[in-house]
């Protein structure tokens, strides 16, 4: 007897149907084609067992597995339910005339219980695209799966509950992704009301949420570069929805999707460590996983320490920043990951920390500094909109008992600047001022002949780079908007400027 049985594979952060045939004829034989790793053909020892746990049995026949399409390769062992069901419908041990209707998914213990997988909602997403009843996957990963309406999800503990589902003994899960994505549970405490003065940093930090500009923080040790750095994400607009689904799928395909959240509610806060991998910064592997800078979709990617990093992890960014997704290409596969994120980088201004202090001495020699400094290129830095110079918050603001402004009073400006954006930009890809395309930056940053002799002026003297130009256009708009003012003026330009007055030209200087 001849079943089909439907999975699914994920590739990047989408999934690809999965037709699994299985054949039960006369004989004694195990065959399963179509391109599968070893986890997958290493199921027959994994189903044979789950199977005699819950009183059934592979045939003593010749079975044959086809997995279509054969030149897509399978990989890992969250095929084994569906191999499974194929089996027992194959062989009659069970009654599923309505098979071929579900999409299923699910990696089999040796005692029958079905282990969570990765990538539930893409996977989920493509079941509703290719019009299926349902979708039986593990329970774990129901919740993931619900949010996608229009589509009956079946969360099975074991492989009893799975064959449960087709005698109608489950029910489909319920949920309210309206109601999960609205009340957006948040434990993060942290607030710019708790900063004490650092008015021109919060100020920089208000401007680059506005307009989703990155950041560097330049200052000596201790000067609070990653306290505001932390509190970041609690001025920046709140995801809408079909952004919360866009970063959920990435960490749903990374594994990093919380047992008990089914949806990403907050925007992403990444802090790798100095020492990560090019690859697990970008992304890519073996098996291709998400890299941090994917991770941060939506979000904020933190870079403390920058000089630190290694040379070549940092020059990986400089794709990435500018066309917010990352390609992977390898000799067996290529794979693109979004990664539109604000990159937010800290470090000192010398090997000690204390080049330019106002009160301590700077123990590095000339050549030191220079050489430190110069472990960031000048393209990677050009692609930083503002530059931040960080100084130690004097004894009386730190001794201060009045409040400072607090997180949303300043979100609430963010937002309104962003709606700003919104519709100017509307019906197109970009979704803030720092992702303006050249046309829409001559459409939307025109400047009158006093602003363009000041930006005039202001690249001579800096020795900006053209791409340095763009980005300060880009910020200047975004403070324009800030007072929603339709045109660019002369103030706006000079403010923008000032964020540029540490760029390679005035450090070598």
């Amino acid at each position: 007897m001849l079943v089909k049985t439907y999975s699914a594979a994920v590739q990047g952060i989408h999934s690809l149907l999965i037709t699994i045939e299985v054949s039960v004829t006369q004989g004694v034989n195990f065959q399963l084609v179509g391109l599968a790793d070893h986890a997958v053909k290493e199921s027959q020892q994994r189903i044979q067992t789950a199977l005699k746990h819950h009183n059934y049995k592979i045939p003593g026949k010749s079975i044959v597995i086809n997995m279509a399409p054969a030149d897509v390769r399978k990989e890992g062992a969250v095929y084994d339910l569906p191999l499974a069901l194929g089996i027992l419908a194959a062989s009659e041990q069970i009654h599923a005339p309505d098979l071929s209707d579900y999409m299923i998914m699910g990696e089999l213990s040796l005692d029958g219980l079905i282990r969570p997988i990765r990538g539930a909602l893409p996977i989920a997403l493509e079941a509703r695209n290719r019009g299926f009843k349902g979708l039986i996957l593990p329970k774990e990963n129901a919740g993931e799966a619900s949010v996608v309406e229009g589509l009956q999800v079946y969360g099975a503990s074991d492989l009893s509950e799975a064959i449960d589902v087709f005698e109608g003994k489950i029910k489909p899960e319920q949920i309210d992704i309206q109601e999960i994505f609205y009340k957006k549970l948040s434990d993060n405490t942290l607030d710019f009301a708790d900063v004490k003065g650092q008015k021109h940093i919060k100020r920089a930090f208000e401007i680059a949420a506005a307009g989703g500009h990155n950041v560097i923080l330049i200052g000596p040790p201790g000067a609070g570069k990653s306290m505001l750095a932390k509190r970041l994400p609690t001025i920046l607009p709140p995801l809408t929805l079909q952004e919360a689904l866009e970063t959920t799928k990435i960490h749903s395909v990374a594994g990093k999707l919380q047992a008990r959240h089914a949806l990403v509610t907050e925007r992403p806060f990444r802090t790798p460590h100095h020492t990560i991998s090019d690859v697990a910064l970008v992304g890519g592997g073996t098996f291709p996983q998400p890299g941090e800078i994917s991770l941060s979709h939506h979000g904020v990617l933190f870079l403390d320490e920058l000089p630190e990093y290694k040379k070549t992890v940092l020059e990986v960014m400089r794709q990435p920043l500018e066309d917010r997704k990352v390609s992977v290409a390898r000799a067996r596969y290529a794979v693109e990951y979004p990664a539109s994120f604000m990159l937010v980088a800290a470090m000192n201004p010398c090997p000690c920390g204390f080049y330019n202090h106002p009160e301590k001495a700077c123990t590095c020699s000339s050549k030191a500094v220079a050489n430190y400094l110069g472990k960031i290129s000048g393209p990677l830095l050009d692609r930083i909109d503002l530059h931040i110079e960080v100084t130690p918050v004097p004894f009386d603001d730190l001794s201060k008992t009045t409040m400072e402004e607090s997180s949303a009073s300043i979100r609430i400006r963010v937002i309104e600047a962003r709606k700003i954006q919104q519709e100017r930009f509307l019906d197109t890809a970009t979704h803030c001022n720092a992702q303006m395309t050249a046309t829409q930056q001559r459409t939307y940053c025109q400047l009158d002949e006093k602003s363009l002799q000041i930006l005039k002026n202001a690249t001579d003297r800096l020795k900006l780079s053209a791409r340095a130009y763009d980005r300060i256009l880009k910020v200047a708009r975004t403070l324009a908007d800030l007072q929603a003012k339709e045109n660019i003026e002369p103030a706006h330009l000079v403010e923008a400027i000032q964020y540029r007055s540490l760029d390679r030209a005035n450090w070598a200087g």
